[in-house]
């Protein structure tokens, strides 16, 4: 079955936070994607085993919209209640000719801190015999915006010389 427009942008979003950004628990340059299909995670450090989400969204600017398609929300459910938040990284593509405009990161802790951010979903209809699936957004709003950082582009840092 070929891969949607979505998936295909996750894809994307994976291998530019891979390419273009270190761990950020470890600082090595050893980011790699997870299998598709892995449970509440995109990416792992193969040094220290750091996990994240990573979302791919469309923006001139690299601003967020209100909400961002979650995973499935029993999975993150289960995985917050045993105390498991992955941090978020949102990666941010021009729609007129995808080219990268902004990765941000949203440390775990920022996310455990706010757990209202996972607004889970209706149930999709079923299928012939499947079952409903249940997903959930990420509520960008409830994110403070002092948990988002800016990691590409990398901006110059002033310092003082006082």
């Amino acid at each position: 079955m070929p891969a949607t427009a979505q998936q295909l942008a996750g894809k994307e979003g994976e291998r530019a936070v891979c390419r273009q950004i270190t761990c950020p628990s470890c600082g090595r340059k050893r980011l790699t994607a997870l299998p598709v299909n892995f449970d509440c995670a995109d990416v792992i450090c193969r040094f220290c085993g750091f996990m994240a989400q990573v979302k791919a969204i469309t923006s001139v600017t690299g601003a967020w919209p209100s909400t961002l398609p979650g995973g499935s929300w029993p999975r993150q459910q289960e995985q917050i209640i045993a105390g498991i938040t992955h941090a978020l990284f949102v990666v941010s593509f021009d729609p007129k000719d995808r080219r990268l405009v902004a990765i941000d990161y949203v440390p775990s802790d920022i996310l455990k801190a706010v757990p209202d951010a996972f607004v889970p979903r209706k149930p999709t209809k079923p299928a012939g015999r499947s079952t409903p699936f249940v997903g959930f957004r990420y509520d960008s709003r409830r994110i403070p915006a002092i948990g988002i950082v800016r990691l590409y582009p990398i901006t110059s840092v002033v310092t003082s010389t006082e």
